[in-house]
């Protein structure tokens, strides 16, 4: 856990032209979920920013290739508690929890949404959470957008913890997710390997950017809906993600010109009674961390995904 007395520093290279102030709340949002611009220029005027060991002014442009350094003070944690809230769990044991989570639902506490959470609702039913990710995201291994629907797996303990944020750095666990998109996909499958990274103007979007860390999305087409005009046309497919970066899915099937049923950020049309984009994480693989046996769950898509789904059928 960061010591909220002693400053953390922080690295980041820039891989393209941009303001500093901007680039750093972009950098440090990445970090603590919500970083603003306004806090990144009280950083910078107050000395705790250095480009290429120099200090300089909000405005400055950092280039390509140079070397950001910012100390921060971790903030500290918002005040939260368990809430008896219910949770599908899918299966439960003294090393795991896996959670079917449905749209709609926030995984843990952040800015905006510090009551009525996933990690809320398993503080109360579980007791205790792994500890590694700090107290504002006990037990949470990986996570899934707020208005995705689906599978993920919570530790209890903090050698689970570390066991399974292992498997899903090497890529070993298995993430398996269906997703409707607007408009007609030709190719029966495909692999789109497009890093991402923070949108360089929209702090809550990602992009596809030369800068960003890479991600590889895997797809396979279900079904195609040609409908005879472009509101009637869509596709249903199976994404399997090799890498897990912040809004993947959505970012890769946008830049292919097919955004998510639902998912108005990146250019979909919205879908009620979806609360958001067509997505749903249906499967979720992993090795045991006791007993190393390798485990895999499933679970359908929503009703509102699928009232979503027969609009096209």
């Amino acid at each position: 856990m960061r010591n909220p007395e002693k400053p953390d520093v922080f690295q980041f290279k820039a891989g393209e032209a941009a303001r500093l102030d901007l680039f750093l709340s972009a950098e440090l949002a990445e970090v603590f979920g919500e970083f603003s611009r306004s806090a990144a220029q009280k950083l910078i005027e107050g000395g705790a920013v250095l480009v290429s060991g120099k200090a300089r002014r909000p405005g400055f442009r950092v280039s390509p290739g140079e070397i950001i350094e910012a100390a921060v003070s971790a903030p500290a944690p918002p005040a939260f508690s368990p809430e008896d809230i219910p949770v599908d769990a899918v299966f439960e044991d003294e090393y795991v929890i896996v959670v079917n989570k449905p749209a709609g639902m926030v995984v843990h506490p952040a800015a905006g949404h510090f009551s009525g959470t996933l990690v809320n609702a398993l503080l109360y039913r579980a007791g205790g959470l792994s500890g590694v990710g700090g107290p504002v995201r006990a037990g949470i291994v990986h996570r899934i957008d707020k208005d995705t629907s689906g599978l993920l797996v919570v530790a209890k303990t903090d050698a689970a913890h570390i066991n399974l944020a292992r498997q899903f750095f090497d890529h070993s666990a298995t993430r398996v997710y269906t997703a409707l998109a607007h408009g007609v996909i030709k190719a029966d499958s495909g692999v789109v390997d497009k890093p991402i990274g923070r949108h360089p103007k929209e702090r809550k979007k990602m992009a596809q950017i030369p800068s960003g860390r890479r991600a590889v999305t895997r797809f396979t087409v279900l079904r195609r809906f040609a409908g005879n005009t472009p509101a009637r046309r869509a596709t249903l497919l199976e994404a399997r993600l090799e890498t897990g970066r912040t809004h993947q899915i959505r970012v890769h099937l946008s830049g292919l010109g097919f955004p998510l049923v639902g998912d108005e950020l990146y250019g979909g049309r919205p879908a009620p009674p979806l609360p958001g984009q067509a997505l749903h994480a249906g499967v979720l693989g992993f090795a045991h961390p006791g007993s190393g046996e390798y485990m895999e769950f499933s679970a359908a898509p929503p009703a509102g995904f699928i009232e979503a789904l027969e609009r096209y059928g």
